[in-house]
């Protein structure tokens, strides 16, 4: 059984409220997502509690909630796990964002919010930065505030949880499964910047298009390592 990482850096005591389930859902989402938490590894009340400073109640309740969105596994007989994602699950969580983010990102385009336009810029300033350095989990940490700036202007709370989900789900899979495939980050960059020039633009229309194309590519090839591997 694969047991926890004792020095996960993005695992250390909580400032502020520390009893609160969501503080502790998000310590733990970011050091997923970052990588320090590998899939199928257990997660172990006790050892989140202490490297948390926080009881086992609000990592319990954490944990939970996590299972919902999906992040985590209940596994029979040995507890909660990180998801290990196939290339049939990432599939799926495209599928879906194919279907709810191009009209997000439209819609938030019509509001032409320079707050929305300046926090995607910041993220794809950051991307820049990481490109040639090889932090993968951190490159794919500023794609994912790239893709939120850009959709979560749409007015819409459902949708905009939905694609949160969505977007934990997919720097899962991209990081662990995606990259070593097709390294793809740097073409991504390219798309990014032509998506936020058109929604700088105001150009709904392009904005539209560019989403959904770019979110099509990736798809595509998912199709095809699936095709590959069946």
């Amino acid at each position: 059984m694969t047991q926890l990482a004792s020095d996960s850096s993005r695992l250390r005591p909580l400032n502020g409220p520390a009893s609160r389930t969501d503080l502790v859902a998000d310590s733990l989402r970011n050091a997923i997502l970052a990588g320090e938490l590998r899939p199928g590894e257990t997660l172990v009340e006790r050892r989140l509690s202490e490297l948390l400073g926080v009881s086992k109640t609000p990592v319990r309740e954490a944990l939970i909630g996590m299972a919902h969105t999906g992040l985590v596994t209940v596994v029979p007989n040995k507890g909660i796990t990180v998801r290990t994602l196939t290339l049939e699950d990432v599939r799926k969580v495209y599928e879906v964002r194919l279907l709810l983010e191009p009209w997000a990102v439209r819609t938030t385009t019509r509001c032409e919010s320079a707050d929305v336009v300046h926090r995607a810029q910041g993220a794809l300033n950051e991307a820049a930065g990481l490109l040639s350095a090889g932090e993968n989990h951190e490159l794919s940490m500023a794609n994912r505030r790239f893709h939120r700036s850009l959709y979560s202007g749409c007015g819409n709370a459902l949708v905009v949880d939905q694609l949160d989900d969505l977007q934990d789900l997919t720097a899962l899979g991209v990081v662990n499964l995606l990259w070593d495939r097709w390294p793809t980050w740097r073409e991504e960059f390219v798309e990014h910047a032509e998506i936020l020039a058109a929604v700088s633009d105001g150009n709904e229309d392009e904005a539209e298009r560019l989403v959904r194309d770019h979110i099509q590519k990736s798809l595509t090839n998912l199709e095809a390592a699936e095709k590959a591997e069946s």
